[in-house]
């Protein structure tokens, strides 16, 4: 099999890397003779695709099977594919530790679904990732880092030997997620900028990211993510529209194409909206028209006679 090049980085045996798009998060299968484990699996809509991801490179390889399931954190993405790859794989569910109630009781409030006006097949849990301790996935071991901010439950695994960071939606080559909890009330621009400083002291030769193609110009990708954290943390309704403008963009993704009316009256009905309305100080018709056309402003959609539709 031919080498694996990540710019000037070799990517070490065991290890595929399936770059996704913007609706399903990026899923990296590790493998070894004892441990085949897949970080993240994607958004519903996708998991076919994932199941059909997982079960090639299975086969490439000469597995038999995958043996767990790794969540960064639970925002439909990441974890959509949980329940198909379960299913299929009778494979177990690892899940960041505190998380563990909300799956348990499939409170799809607490575990944000709901909140941002998503979906999630139900699935349960084996087993817990804990902060601090380590787990083996595929040939190596990896450390388990807290990494709040985007999410304030999300973890990313860290890989000491390679220089190895999955970094979620933490990090990205040019910035992060969006800074969620920041519009429900709890606080998450200094859990960002404690996360970039957490990346910053690791010896890091590759970033795994939630997003994106991998990278190795971690310096470069960490100030760029302090400038665009000083950039909305400057200014709380300049990060709560960048919020709603993402959330109906990935809705839309899904959707590929809605009735405007359908898409205002899911704007109306998503309870982060809602607050990021009344945050931002409009009444509910406003911010329905500011925020579709926010989207076609920023070259993100296009408004064809009575729809919304997705531009790529």
């Amino acid at each position: 099999m031919s080498e694996k090049r990540i710019g000037n980085y070799l990517l070490p045996p065991g290890m595929e890397i399936f770059e996704r798009g913007w609706l399903s998060a990026n899923n990296v299968l590790l493998f070894g003779e004892q441990d085949v484990s897949l970080v993240d699996t994607g958004y519903c809509a996708h998991q076919q695709m994932t199941l059909d991801l997982v079960s090639n490179s299975l086969q490439q390889h000469g597995l038999k099977t995958l043996n767990k399931v790794v969540n960064t954190h639970l925002h439909s993405d990441h974890c959509g594919g949980n329940a198909a790859l379960s299913e299929v794989f009778d494979c177990e569910i690892w899940i960041p530790q505190a998380e563990a109630i909300a799956v348990q009781d499939w409170d799809e409030n607490l575990l944000s679904f709901e909140q941002l006006g998503q979906e999630c097949p139900r699935f349960s849990h084996q087993a817990l990732l804990v902060p601090g301790e380590e787990l083996i996935l595929g040939p190596y071991r990896w450390q388990i880092l807290a990494a709040p901010g985007h999410d304030n439950h999300s973890i990313m695994l860290y890989q000491e030997q390679h220089q190895i960071l999955i970094s979620a939606d933490a990090l990205w080559e040019e910035g992060f997620g969006v800074i969620f909890p920041e519009l429900w009330g709890e606080g998450g621009f200094e859990e960002v900028a404690q996360t970039l400083e957490l990346i910053e002291r690791l010896p890091v030769a590759l970033v795994i990211p939630g997003h994106g193609k991998p990278f190795t110009n971690v310096k470069q990708s960490i100030e760029t993510a302090k400038s665009r954290l000083d950039y909305l943390s400057s200014d709380a309704d300049r990060n709560a529209r960048h919020g709603a403008k993402v959330l109906l963009k990935y809705k839309l993704l899904e959707w590929r194409s809605q009735k405007l009316i359908d898409a205002q009256q899911w704007i109306a009905r998503t309870p982060v909206l809602e607050n990021i309305r009344k945050q931002l100080n409009m009444n509910a018709e406003d911010f329905q028209l500011w925020l579709v056309e926010a989207l076609v402003k920023s070259k993100a959609a296009i408004i064809e006679k009575d729809y919304l539709v997705n531009l790529d």
